[in-house]
């Protein structure tokens, strides 16, 4: 196949998390929030227990006879978020131990576990540089990261998607900023602000 040609898309869709007690497992998850699609049951060695997060085309997956891995092995599952503080609120309402919000020293991501760690957000809020971080009963660590725009090839050209309305809003209110400093600069009103308004999301989301 020549480079550049396009391949068969492979959409990750599953993850598999390792947990000794499934029904404690899926009580965290409940606790959570996450919508619960599957707890089926074949017989004493094999459960599956489906969850997914909101807004995510990916999924988790855990139970009994599902994974040869020790329970809380599985670190560094990254939930991406418009708002890492509105989400860290959410978690500690709903009686959620949670990290507080931190940015790593180095910049954007984070070095593994707990090393690099510096309290509040990101600076400058840029994107990707915001975490927070929490682990379910077992160990299996999960941490919010950030995104309020995309790296270049994150995003196909023309490709806007959102997770949920609070990301669109999220961005729609980026864009009315955005669109205001415009008109300043300009010194005219823009009757075109819809298109103006596209424009502008899609080329965030692109990077």
């Amino acid at each position: 196949m020549s480079n550049g040609q396009r391949t068969v898309d492979m959409k990750l869709e599953v993850v598999v998390i390792p947990v000794a007690d499934v029904d404690r497992a899926k009580q965290f998850y409940t606790q959570l929030g996450w919508r619960l699609d599957i707890d089926l049951v074949k017989d004493d060695q094999f459960r599956v227990v489906h969850f997914t997060p909101p807004g995510s085309h990916c999924s988790v997956l855990f139970g009994k006879g599902v994974t040869t891995e020790e329970p809380g092995s599985v670190q560094g599952l990254h939930l991406i978020v418009s708002d890492v503080e509105a989400a860290h609120a959410e978690l500690v309402e709903r009686g959620v131990e949670v990290s507080e919000v931190f940015h790593d020293v180095g910049g954007v991501f984070h070095h593994a576990g707990e090393e690099g760690r510096l309290s509040g957000p990101h600076p400058s809020r840029a994107t990707y540089g915001s975490f927070a971080s929490f682990s379910d009963p077992d160990g299996n660590g999960w941490v919010f990261q950030e995104v309020t725009s995309r790296l270049p090839g994150r995003v196909e050209a023309g490709d806007t998607t959102f997770g949920s309305s609070k990301e669109l809003a999220g961005a729609l209110r980026r864009a009315a900023a955005a669109h205001g400093e415009h008109e300043k600069t300009t010194g005219q009103h823009d009757e075109n602000w819809p298109d103006w308004y596209a424009e502008f999301i899609v080329r965030e989301q692109a990077g």
